[in-house]
């Protein structure tokens, strides 16, 4: 039996659902009938021009951004999917801040919605600093189905360390 790491908080029935599609390797075909393909959002350029689109559709009066980019070390590193650091100096007289977000380069071929969820999980913490109940509410206010596609990203991680990629 293999570790199911990326769903381990989930219930035991869905651990059995998963290790079952596991064993029987049908776990790609659950995927791709539920996403059958990836984004086409390839650079830095693009992952920006996209989440500063969902953020002027639900965070218009939030910080701006200084920097949204894929990170290849966020994954092995932070084991996150996505990062949002705040970063505020000192310069003269002002305070300067700055809002950046890093997503994880294994999802440069991963399906659209999966990568939505990750900004829209970032996005949230320009108000939500915390993952707390406002900050959830918030992200299903932004992506309405945000807890169902988080545990289908967790499936799909578990494809790929299991074994191996989907999407080319």
């Amino acid at each position: 039996m293999i570790k199911l790491k990326y769903i381990s908080s989930y219930s035991s029935e869905i651990q059995d659902k998963v290790q079952s599609m596991l064993d029987n390797k049908t776990l790609d075909q659950y995927l791709l009938a539920k996403y059958p393909q990836p984004h086409n959002i390839v650079n830095d350029k693009a992952l920006r021009n996209f989440t500063i689109n969902l953020k002027n559709q639900y965070l218009k009066k939030s910080s701006p951004l200084s920097k949204v980019q894929f990170d290849d070390k966020i994954h092995v590193i932070n084991n996150a999917l996505g990062l949002h650091s705040f970063v505020s100096r000192v310069q003269g007289c002002k305070l300067k801040s700055k809002n950046e977000i890093r997503i994880a380069t294994v999802f440069k071929v991963a399906p659209e919605d999966f990568l939505k969820m990750i900004v829209v999980h970032e996005l949230a913490h320009l108000k939500e600093k915390e993952h707390n109940k406002a900050f959830y509410q918030l992200c299903q206010h932004m992506l309405p189905n945000y807890h169902q596609i988080e545990l289908d990203l967790r499936i799909y991680l578990t494809q790929i360390d299991c074994i191996g990629k989907i999407y080319k």
